[in-house]
């Protein structure tokens, strides 16, 4: 004999989650909780008036994932054919282990052609 739970509707709406999640990406904060309970609850009460508490708000994230998803697919343009690639190089290890490295040894054996 199972518990049953309520299926009670989210007094905050979907696209107000979705915004929330997407400034806080945009933002520096570097952890959700301080962002959520620090910035939003404080400063942006009166946007969001139906503002849930930090741990219902994070069983509600997970619900809007395919609406995230969908609006960010919408945002992309088409293909133009052209690309920009970063040859910026980027120090793994130390230029001793090199040599060492098999990732590396690998690598820098593909670049050689060998």
């Amino acid at each position: 004999m199972g518990l049953a739970k309520r299926k009670r509707a989210s007094r905050m709406s979907t696209s107000e989650i979705m915004t929330i999640v997407i400034c806080f990406h945009q933002s520096n904060h570097r952890d959700f909780k301080n962002f959520y309970t620090g910035f939003v609850a404080r400063y942006w009460r009166n946007y969001f008036p139906n503002l849930l508490s930090y741990t219902r708000f994070l069983e509600l994230m997970p619900t809007v994932l395919v609406p995230l998803c969908s609006y960010f697919s919408s945002l992309k343009g088409k293909p133009t054919g052209i690309a920009f690639v970063d040859s910026t190089s980027i120090k793994v290890c130390h230029n001793i282990r090199i040599p060492r490295h098999r990732v590396l040894m690998v690598l820098r054996n593909a670049v050689k052609g060998q």
